[in-house]
């Protein structure tokens, strides 16, 4: 959905147009979901969480021809959401993102990745997993989700720089992993 297609959406939710509202839910729903699933490890609580997330945009929907980008603004409502629940489940004060283990579910998405064979898969996915757990946020955001440096610094509340260093240390490291598990 392009930006013209949001801001169109999110003008009509504003005049509770329910119709627009369904649209915005399923086309955002699944992916909002899956977000919250891998930061609080529970597809159970990463589906409340993401349907919280989309129903408090119809109750605030007055204010919803302010939103600029409409899946930057969902997708860091689902984080806070996620780091909100993390915390109060862990008794914590304070839960930051590179507390969370995030957990990635590599998923094929064109012909170039669908021919990756599956031991390759395995061995991409077992580097992932050894990588930290901000540099795996952002991998999982870029790759899996498709959104852009810029959507991941706004998600991410950190530099457009940083998430470049973050893919860059991450690839780095996935590519060394690859190599080493290939020579055994």
């Amino acid at each position: 959905m392009n930006g013209e297609q949001c801001t169109a959406l999110l003008a009509r939710i504003y005049m509770g147009d329910e119709d627009a509202y369904r649209e915005i839910f399923e086309t955002y729903f699944p992916g909002l979901k899956r977000f919250a699933a891998s930061l609080v490890r529970s597809m159970e609580q990463g589906e409340e969480i993401a349907a919280d997330v989309l129903i408090n945009l119809w109750r605030n929907r007055s204010s919803a021809t302010a939103i600029v980008n409409l899946r930057v603004y969902l997708m860091t409502a689902v984080r806070n959401r996620s780091l909100n629940w993390l915390k109060s489940s862990s008794g914590r004060r304070f839960v930051s993102l590179d507390d969370v283990d995030v957990e990635l579910s590599l998923t094929l998405r064109d012909p170039e990745q669908i021919c990756i064979s599956n031991e390759m898969r395995r061995k991409v996915e077992l580097a992932v997993q050894t990588l930290p757990p901000r540099c795996k946020l952002v991998f999982k955001l870029i790759r899996e989700e498709g959104l852009s440096y810029r959507e991941v610094a706004a998600i991410l509340d950190i530099s457009v720089k940083t998430v470049d260093a973050q893919l860059v240390a991450a690839l780095k490291k996935i590519t060394s992993s690859i190599k080493i598990l290939y020579r055994n």
